[in-house]
């Protein structure tokens, strides 16, 4: 390999050579190892100057990497999901799986995919506008637990580019990423995790697999129905799908409920709850398929109601739904976390193929690293080194923090390598280079 890369890094990055021909991966290896230590701007070219082969690669051989190269995004990224399942988790343990989108402003016109996307986080200036133009990517996360950290934490894993009225729905392209994850992983149980966009019909159970459960945040006037009655005996005509109507969630819980407590952890910390349950049919989007909704009491709302959330699986009691479903959030962290420290959305390329995979790279990356962390990287100091004077109730790290420490891994590997003995002219300016990587 031509990049100086600690062993530990090696070791998972050779664990992704079966997804790539000898020539790519190679090229894989120099962009993953750029991507992680570049902290500006994250462009191809960015990206290959972090690497330090800038100047003995020409930059096309990392463009043609992404526009031509013969790899697939979906096999790297279940080759990803595989690593995280054999060496993060526990036999046996259910698979959680937060799916959501999120927009990457883009612009140009002869950008592929550029189209007009609602954007509900432009709430600045005097005048936002609700609109922006870029890519929407439909992404589907590993929601896992970690023993160094409070909070259950998202790593990305699959994508889709949703452009409306070329491709199916963001539903439907989210269902397409459930099969996919659950055809990879028929020994596990699937738990997808989504918000109330998501909760419609190709979400349906009848659709997915059987292991697979779906618990949702739905609207709060939502109704249910008991299920069909049994034919009696001589009876005529076409079977009922569904049966008498239920007293409707809404209505219910400004009646008193009944509401119930119980103690559950939410992000991290013990919360105490008031909540009922409802068993039926949700016939209007998910057919004759039993379900539980689980409504959550806000004293101060006018109904009574903070959220009503729905699980395809009437087994998993109240408290057990809250907390999965709270789990969700760490996919909105990712989102963050991605943007601002991975560079995600930064690329400036735009043909087809090169489009479809330079997002997926640097959230693919990002996960790798938080990956890296959790099997090598993690040390009980790094918390109280990165602490600043003014936020002294730090405990866990920070994906940043990870990051970090990637980075100065790295370039204490240059390092090593080229103070290994006497110093020539060219091992001065490979150690002068190593410095400036970590502000590149």
């Amino acid at each position: 390999m031509l990049l100086d890369v600690p062993t530990s890094l090696a070791g998972l990055l050779s664990l992704f050579g079966c997804c790539f021909t000898q020539p790519s991966f190679q090229t894989f290896c120099v962009l993953v190892t750029g991507c992680l230590t570049r902290v500006r701007a994250h462009t191809v070219t960015g990206i290959l100057i972090a690497s330090g082969l800038a100047g003995r690669w020409h930059h096309s051989r990392a463009h043609r990497f992404f526009s031509r190269a013969r790899w697939s995004v979906d096999q790297v990224g279940l080759r990803l999901l595989e690593l995280v399942v054999e060496r993060l988790m526990s036999t046996g343990e259910p698979l959680c799986v937060a799916i959501d989108d999120t927009l990457l402003r883009r612009f140009g016109p002869k950008v592929f995919g550029r189209q007009a996307h609602y954007d509900a986080s432009a709430v600045r200036g005097p005048r936002p506008s609700r609109v922006a133009f870029g890519n929407s990517w439909v992404v589907a996360g590993a929601v896992i637990r970690l023993p160094f950290l409070e909070r259950a934490i998202c790593l990305p894993v699959l994508f889709r580019l949703w452009r409306p009225g070329q491709t199916g729905t963001q539903v439907e392209l989210a269902a397409e990423l459930v099969r996919l994850i659950a055809g990879a992983h028929p020994d596990r149980r699937l738990i997808v995790l989504v918000d109330g966009a998501y909760a419609g019909g190709a979400l349906a159970p009848a659709g997915l697999p059987e292991a697979v459960t779906v618990i949702a945040r739905v609207r709060r006037d939502i109704h249910l129905h008991a299920p069909a009655p049994p034919r009696s005996k001589g009876q005529v005509g076409r079977p009922r799908s569904k049966g008498q109507p239920l007293t409707p969630v809404r209505a219910r819980a400004a009646a008193g409920g009944p509401w119930r407590q119980a103690q559950v952890n939410i992000y991290g910390e013990a919360n105490t709850i008031e909540f009922f349950e409802q068993q039926g049919i949700w016939y209007r989007s998910w057919g004759t398929a039993p379900v539980k909704v689980v409504a959550i009491r806000d004293r101060r709302a006018s109904d009574q109601l903070e959220m009503v959330l729905i699980s395809s699986d009437p087994k998993l009691n109240a408290p057990e739904i809250v907390e999965l479903y709270s789990r969700r959030w760490s996919i909105e962290v990712a989102f963050r976390d991605a943007k601002q420290h991975g560079g995600v959305g930064e690329a400036q390329n735009r043909t087809r193929l090169a489009v479809e995979r330079t997002a997926p790279f640097a959230f693919l990356c990002l996960s790798l690293a938080i990956i890296w962390y959790a099997l090598a990287g993690h040390h009980q100091d790094n918390v109280a080194h990165r602490r600043h004077a003014w936020d002294r109730t730090k405990r866990t790290p920070s994906v940043q923090d990870m990051l970090v420490k990637l980075r100065r891994t790295i370039i204490a590997e240059r390092l090593s390598n080229a103070l290994d003995a006497q110093p020539t002219a060219a091992k001065i300016t490979a150690l002068t280079d190593a410095w400036e990587m970590a502000v590149a």
